[in-house]
């Protein structure tokens, strides 16, 4: 779950989406803990735009720290679908 939130903010037209904007096949709470999991983790921002709560990839701080890590992963993940 956590990798198909990451790969649609990756895709993303704008850099970042409605959590809603990204389906997930789990409930409401369950996607809530995976985004608050990768908000913790630093690999996501998100921000309150009226009711609304947008999520936005870190690509810059994390090629800053990891190097070539955020397209790896995504590549693996690509290549086994």
């Amino acid at each position: 779950m956590r990798l198909e939130i990451v790969r649609s903010l990756f895709c993303a037209q704008q850099g970042e989406l409605a959590c809603k904007e990204i389906e997930l096949p789990v409930s409401k709470a369950t996607a809530s803990h995976h985004f608050k999991v990768l908000r913790e983790a630093g690999v996501i921002s998100q921000h309150d735009v009226g009711t609304r709560r947008i999520s936005a990839l870190r690509t810059d701080d994390l090629e800053q720290r990891f190097p070539g890590l955020l397209d790896s992963v995504l590549r693996a993940a690509q290549s086994e679908l």
